[in-house]
């Protein structure tokens, strides 16, 4: 199924202080599961009615029971490690930090669903259409694959990738079964084949970038073969980084466009367009038809509004590589990646946010 939506966002939205500060109470023993739940679900209510305010075709929960995008992975599966990979961040107060994901030290058991505690609020009180994101196994193979030490039970990152598969195909099924419409992978790792500095480093390792590229989308696309695509819309995510207004990687999709846009089997793809850094709109000749572009246009990096003429000018010069029906805009990533957020008011959010769907509006309609 091919979702219509004009005006979309990524996933996660910034978080009010009552929630941060609930979830650090939690953290340090100091608030009860039950109470955290309860703030966290007054906080999804709230943020679903303002989503519609803003106008947005489509909603989440925020992502706002998760410590940040791919941590439910971590907390649902045993044999992830607090041994973490250290990313090369780029920006403001960037430097050698590490990611958000633990890495694989142990064989993995899956001991409930990643997201068991978001559906049933989602399923019992939004009228409006709303997606589920999931992180997409490939990424896993790039930031929790740790020589030395994930060798021990995996000897390979195929390997791996195959017990992720297996994992999110499971998860996947449970979001059929349970009557969800929009699934959505988060595939930011993908950008990794295409920067040529960490193309460089793989080669350095005795890695094959390509091989692994093919791997990661045969991997995903395993994971997704279950979903009767008569009635749900598949999504994927890509963007170069985004914490605190950071980035990893740098590049256009030129590298993996071909091989990415005609052989990942989803309906949509949703695309970092905010900056240089990710190239111009070329790529996109390769997206095949029967798919669409949510064009992320509008950065979540920092608190700047950009112009709406200059919106639709970019649009406009997207049309020229992918027909205009076949696009639609969105932030090029959410505005909480992890919980602290970005670097910008959850009112100047939301005034993006409204930007993108009367943006929407007025170019589709």
């Amino acid at each position: 199924m091919k979702s219509p939506d004009r005006a979309e966002h990524v996933g996660s939205l910034l978080r009010p202080p009552k929630l941060l500060q609930a979830r650090a109470a939690f953290a340090e023993g100091r608030l009860h599961p039950d109470q955290l739940r309860e703030v966290e679900d007054r906080a999804i209510l709230d943020v679903i009615e303002k989503q519609g305010a803003a106008g947005l075709d489509r909603i989440t929960d925020g992502e706002f029971r998760r410590g940040s995008w791919l941590t439910d992975m971590a907390d649902a599966v045993e044999g992830f490690v607090r041994d973490r990979v250290v990313l090369d961040w780029k920006g403001p107060g960037g430097g050698p930090e590490v990611s958000s994901a633990n890495a694989v030290g142990a064989k993995l058991r899956k001991t409930r669903h990643l997201t068991a505690h978001e559906i049933p609020l989602l399923l019992q009180t939004s009228t409006r259409p709303f997606k589920v994101t999931l992180p997409a196994p490939s990424n896993f193979v790039v930031c929790s694959y740790r020589p030395g030490l994930t060798e021990m039970f995996y000897s390979t990152r195929n390997e791996l990738l195959k017990e992720l598969t297996a994992i999110l195909r499971d998860e996947v099924r449970r979001l059929v079964s349970q009557g969800v419409t929009y699934i959505q992978f988060d595939a930011p790792y993908y950008t990794h084949y295409l920067d040529p500095q960490h193309r460089a480093q793989m080669q350095a390792e005795g890695r094959d970038p390509d091989q692994e590229l093919a791997e990661g989308i045969a991997g995903d696309n395993a994971a997704l073969a279950d979903v009767p695509r008569n009635r749900i819309t598949v999504a994927a995510h890509l963007c170069r980084g985004n914490s605190r207004g950071r980035w990893f990687t740098e590049g256009g999709y030129d590298v993996i466009a071909e091989r990415l846009f005609g052989s990942l089997n989803v309906d949509r793809f949703l695309l970092e367009f905010d900056d240089q850094r990710s190239g111009g709109f070329d790529p996109l000749r390769w997206v095949p038809a029967g798919k669409s572009v949510v064009l992320g246009l509008v950065t979540t990096k920092d608190a700047t509004l950009e112009s709406q003429d200059a919106l639709r000018r970019r649009i406009d010069e997207a049309a020229r590589y992918i027909p205009l029906e076949r696009l639609a805009i969105s932030p090029q990533c959410g505005f909480a990646s992890v919980a602290a957020g970005n670097l910008l008011s959850i009112d100047q959010q939301w005034r993006k946010l409204a930007l993108v769907a009367d943006t929407a509006r007025k170019v589709w309609g």
